[in-house]
């Protein structure tokens, strides 16, 4: 189907989204959740997903594909302000490229909403269309694509599939890429926060491991599973088997593990990392394997060291090593190492803990190893476009540590957006005395704090308890924890609870009442993954590794580090405190994604579901704000110098007051008073289309004011490019002049030295070769051989040479003439040689001229014509083919190979002359003479019978066959005629290879029946007759045809000037013959040797030589020619090759073009 128009495809998607309303902010009764519910369930029943709140985008997960984000899509929403086009994640990704890149301000776009929303996919979406509405040049694309390529391999080892997402982010990612002044990408960045680690060793039901796991098990890569020796059935390994959850009907691992492939070969992965990566994986499903027994209640062993092997060659660590530290601890204190013992279950907390830290490890190298691809230095202006992509607001069956850690990133994620939209505006509109109506909202801080508050918080006491020496345990910190924290109102354990809250919490459990509803928390585990800690022998057995990664991940430095590392909880506090300040100082914009059900169905809206989202996304609340707000506010300075283009008073410069010059500006345009306010330091315009018709202004004025100042720079860059050439050309003009004169001044004193020495020269000239002529008679040499180079003759036929030869040169030019003849006549014979058809013509024709010339008076008229070896009828030949019929022929002998020649004649009756019609046909062996209309044999003469042909001396086709009349059964001699008399002898002659018998009579006799004899006589008449006359003789009369004009010259060139025998020339050789004329030898003509004509001689005599007018001459030839015919000179000349018509190189060269000779 042909591709929809892009304004064809703006009117269909803005007509289908005519379904309750685009912007929240344009819904009547706002303040009522109930409306709100139901315009946000309406659009998605219709999969319409995308509602704005203002600037806010609220996206639900339809759970299908939806066909709206093709590359038409992305280029109709390029470049358009937010509300020209219907609600999408493209319209916010582009409203924050073009401000960022038009204001050169940074971006980031805050993508939240729980587990199952849709976030990993719109920051996908919207990464897209960074990707292909940025500039692609060069470097920017190469970080364009590798920007996209690095989501299969986050995804890959990032996520994995939960009970209610199959494709779930399991660790936080925010990231950043850089653009410079044109918006094109420079480099980008990758953070990453708190990997899940430990879903690596334990999966809950429903659950799977990380997708690579999966993925290299489907691979279907042979050889690399046996590297691994790994089985492809996940079933069979703890670690990937314990959700039972190995097949999800939604993701396909074998495209997933292709994709990844490419995507390393995208970012220039080496295939030794790629290797050790999946060594390290191999390595991780391997350790799961481990099982340990007790020897004693504090030592344990390992019971089965198959997977120990397989471990020690895939992370390249000694066996003995490998094999100790799993059963071993070493504690150094006051720099002596302790060696002890680990008990059974130790040592499998030690093997669980090795394969988290091991897959953490590689995930941050491998994040860091990303981001060496996208580096790139550039030290000009740079803007930034931030993406958070973060795990969602998580409540699982069973909550541990790390969803305390997610929903506590999700608190602070959630006061950041309320100071920046709810708290920050109010407090805004307040100091800049801006009319505004209260909204109240509910502030987290009093959650993040109750998280971590120095000494008091949640972070605060888990870190104590972890530090404190004594006996420690999760039940002492909750302990602790339900002391400190007993009274506040956000906070719930079991000891504080009362009887009813009790039902649903365990002694070991704790209650936050987060923004986003209760959480009850299990505090199993808790100091454990606070801790973090690995022990020494695990970390100093890594570092021994051969792997580069594991090398990288687990360095030296650790071990001998004395003091303690921070703990997980405080760490992760201090990167997400980086991380809010990081997005503090940006612009952002807001992607609020909802989950319509707990099922991932399609097409379900659970109201419950939803309205509980809605709220604790804050979402009325900043829907009643921007209804009583203003959409844009922008210090006076900085509007002041963006828009004062738009004004004659401010432009170009204005001097007044920032207030005063936008106050001249916004009369100019003349915006509506209220629809815009000025505060203290900061203007305020409440709707965004007002804004838009100001930017629109702004970038019409823009491109006009850029047109003037394109023209008065062109004019001056000229301008000074004209007189910078002045100058140079002043300069130039000088040194050229100079320079002419010296060059002058050389060359006439060459000229002078040079006239002189040829004047000594031509005056020696006669004289033998001295200083004196000897460049004089170099020159001459020169000059006459180019001109000889330049003059050959173009055939052999050509006689024609260079005349006026200067007398030293006599005897090279006899020398030169005697071999380019040689060297034309080679080549004429090499290209007969490559043309058969025309040698044979040659060979034919030179052996009739040897039996007819000067013999036969119909011989001169029948040179000019080809002979050819049929002459029978073209009608009749298509409807009888001849060699069909010859070869059906009962006649034929087995030695009869084809026809040679065929053709139609008239016989004569041996008695009563009576003419008939007929055939003959020649082959190798015999002649046929058929019945013309029916091509059936009359009679077959064999060649062995043939005694003779004979023929008259005048003008008639008369031929007599004389056979043998005992093989003929005495029925005397054939006798035939044609008007091709010659043609056919020859061809019968050459055939029976007897042409040796051919007579030429004045009167033939011929044998009839009866070995009775007949007489044939002939006579010259005014036409051609035949007839028996009283003696009963045949009387042939025939008229007297003159000879060609061409063959009468022939013949008096032959009577004056002989056969003279042409050999080589001699060194001292003097002048053959001279004449006057043009190149002829005697009489006028242009390279003719008698009357007029072109480049056509005699049988072998002098030939003609090109020299204008004044005397010729002669130079003979080492053969002579035996025949005109040959030389193809009576009436139509005999084709001559293509090759040999032409003549254009050099004689020295060895190019020259042949002529025509034997």
């Amino acid at each position: 189907m042909p591709r929809p128009s892009g304004r064809a495809l703006r009117e269909t998607h803005c007509e289908n989204d005519n379904v309750g309303v685009q912007d929240f902010v344009l819904l009547e009764n706002f303040r009522n959740e109930d409306a709100f519910m139901n315009n946000l369930k309406q659009r998605f029943q219709k999969d319409i997903i995308y509602t704005y709140i203002g600037n806010v985008c609220v996206s639900v997960n339809p759970y299908h594909q939806l066909d709206i984000y093709s590359k038409d899509h992305i280029e109709m929403y390029q470049n358009v302000n937010l509300y020209e086009l219907p609600p999408h994640i493209f319209a916010v990704a582009d409203q924050a490229y073009r401000s960022m890149r038009d204001e050169l301000l940074d971006q980031v776009i805050l993508i939240s909403g729980e587990s199952g929303a849709g976030k990993t996919e719109a920051s996908k979406k919207i990464l897209q269309f960074l990707a292909l509405s940025s500039t692609n040049t060069g470097k920017a694309g190469n970080i364009r694509d590798r920007l996209l390529q690095s989501n299969p391999i986050l995804e890959s080892f990032g996520n994995a599939k939960t009970i209610r997402n199959d494709n779930s982010s399991r660790f936080g990612k925010y990231m950043a890429c850089n653009f410079d002044f044109k918006g094109e990408p420079l480099s980008g960045k990758i953070v990453n926060y708190l990997l899940e680690k430990c879903r690596v060793v334990y999966q809950m039901p429903g659950e799977r491991n990380f997708h690579i796991f999966y993925m290299l098990m489907a691979s279907g890569n042979t050889a690399l599973l046996q590297r691994l020796q790994l089985d492809p059935q996940p079933s069979k390994y703890r670690y990937t088997n314990q959700g039972d959850a190995e097949k999800v009907a939604t993701i396909d691992d074998l495209r997933d593990y292709q994709d990844l492939e490419r995507a390393f070969d995208e970012l220039a992965f080496d295939r030794a990392e790629i290797d050790e990566l999946y060594n390290i994986i191999g390595a991780i499903v391997h350790m799961g394997e481990l099982k340990f027994e007790a020897i004693t209640r504090d030592e344990s062993r390992i019971q089965d060291m198959e997977p120990v092997h397989k471990l020690a060659k895939l992370l390249g660590v000694e066996l003995n090593v490998l094999s100790q530290c799993f059963v071993h601890k070493t504690v150094v204190a006051r720099g002596q190492e302790i060696r002890g013992d680990l008990s059974q279950e130790q040592a499998q907390y030690a093997c669980d803990a090795l394969a988290k830290a091991m897959y953490d490890r590689m995930f941050s190298w491998l994040v860091e190893r990303i981001n060496r691809s996208l580096e790139y230095n550039h030290d000009g202006r740079q803007t930034v476009m931030g993406l958070l992509d973060i795990y969602g607001f998580e409540i699982m069956k069973t909550n541990s540590f790390e969803q305390f850690c997610i929903n506590y990133c999700n608190e602070k994620l959630q006061q950041l957006f309320i100071e920046l939209t709810l708290k920050s505006e109010q407090e805004e509109y307040r100091n800049e005395g801006i009319e505004w109506e209260k909204i109240d909202y509910f502030n987290n801080k009093i959650i993040c704090d109750m998280v971590e508050e120095r000494h008091k918080g949640i972070i605060a006491v888990l870190d104590e308890e972890c530090l404190r020496p004594g006996e420690v345990s999760d039940m002492t910190f909750l302990e602790r924890l339900d002391n400190q924290l007993k009274h506040h109102q956000h906070f719930l354990s079991h000891k504080s609870a009362d009887k009813e809250q009790r039902k649903n919490m365990k002694y070991q459990d704790f209650l936050i009442r987060h923004y986003a509803g209760d959480v009850v928390y299990t505090v199993t585990g808790f100091l454990d993954k606070n801790n973090d800690q690995l022990f020494r022998d695990l970390k100093d057995a890594m570092s021994r590794s051969t792997s580069s990664i594991l090398q990288a991940c687990f360095p030296r430095e650790e071990l001998e580090a004395k003091r303690r590392p921070l703990t997980a909880g405080t760490q992760f506090k201090q990167s997400l405190n980086s991380l809010i300040e990081t997005l503090s100082t940006k612009t952002p914009s807001y992607v609020r994604c909802i989950k319509p059900n707990h099922n991932k169905r399609a097409g379900v809206f659970d109201t419950e579901v939803v309205h509980h989202q809605v709220k604790y996304l804050g979402l009325m609340e900043n829907l009643r704000v921007r209804r009583a707000g203003f959409a844009y506010r922008r210090p006076f300075e900085i509007f002041l110098e963006r828009y004062k283009s738009l004004s004659t008073a401010t432009w170009p410069s204005w001097r007044g007051s920032a207030r005063e010059g936008i106050q001249k500006i916004m009369d100019a345009l003349r915006v509506p008073a209220d629809a815009y306010r000025m505060g203290k330091t900061k203007i305020f315009i409440r709707n965004p289309k007002t804004l838009f018709d100001i930017e629109d202004a702004f970038q019409h004025k823009r491109h006009w004011i850029a047109s003037k100042i394109q023209a008065s720079y062109k004019g001056y860059k000229q301008h000074k490019h004209y007189q910078n050439l002045k100058a140079a050309t002043l300069v130039l003009v000088t040194h050229w002049r100079r320079l002419l004169a010296i060059k002058t001044r050389r060359r006439l004193a060459i000229a002078n030295h040079t006239v002189k020495l040829f004047i000594r020269g031509f005056n020696a000239r006669h004289k033998p070769r001295c200083l004196e002529n000897a460049e004089f008679l170099d020159f001459v040499r020169s000059r006459w051989l180019i001109e000889l180079c330049n003059h050959l003759p173009p055939t052999i036929l050509d006689r024609r040479w260079m005349p006026n030869v200067p007398p030293y040169l006599k005897e090279t030019s006899d020398i030169l003439r005697w071999l380019h003849k040689r060297y034309q006549a080679k080549q004429y014979r090499d290209d007969l040689n490559r043309k058969p058809k025309i040698k044979t013509q040659l060979v034919q024709k030179l052996a009739a001229s040897e039996l007819f010339r000067e013999k036969k008076l119909s011989y001169p008229n029948s040179v000019a014509t080809w002979f050819v070896s049929d002459r029978l009828e073209p009608v009749r030949f298509a409807q009888h083919p001849l060699q069909p019929i010859f070869n059906s022929s009962k006649l034929k002998t087995a030695e009869e190979t084809r026809v040679k020649y065929a053709a139609n004649v008239t016989k004569f009756d041996r008695q009563s002359y009576k003419p008939r019609n007929y055939n003959i046909i020649v082959t190798n062996k015999a002649l046929y003479v058929l019945y013309p209309d029916t091509f059936k044999v009359n009679t077959r003469i064999e060649f062995t019978d043939l005694l003779g042909i004979s023929v008259s001396r005048l003008f008639d086709g008369i031929f007599v066959l004389h056979t043998n009349h005992e093989a003929d059964r005495d029925k005397g001699d054939w006798i035939f005629h044609t008007p091709y008399v010659i043609e056919a002898v020859m061809q019968i002659a050459l055939a029976s290879r007897k042409v040796h018998v051919i007579k030429i009579l004045d009167t033939i006799r011929h044998k009839r029946r009866n070995g009775t004899e007949g007489e044939i006589i002939f006579k010259t008449g005014p036409e051609t007759m035949f007839m028996k006359n009283k003696e009963k003789q045949l009387e042939v009369i025939c008229p007297a045809l003159p000879v060609p004009q061409h063959y009468q010259r022939f013949k008096q060139q032959l009577a004056n000037r002989g056969q003279p025998n042409i050999a080589r020339p001699q060194l001292a050789a003097g002048p053959a013959s001279a004449g006057r004329g043009r190149g002829a030898p005697q009489g006028r003509g242009r390279g003719v040797p008698t009357g007029r004509g072109r480049g056509q001689v005699g049988p072998g005599q002098g030939m003609a030589m090109r020299g204008g007018r004044g005397r010729g001459q002669a130079v003979p030839m080492n053969r002579p020619v035996q025949s005109e015919a040959a030389l193809g000179v009576y009436g139509t000349p005999m084709p001559i090759p293509n090759k040999v018509r032409s003549s254009s190189s050099s004689f020295w060269s060895c190019k020259g073009k042949m002529g025509v000779a034997l």
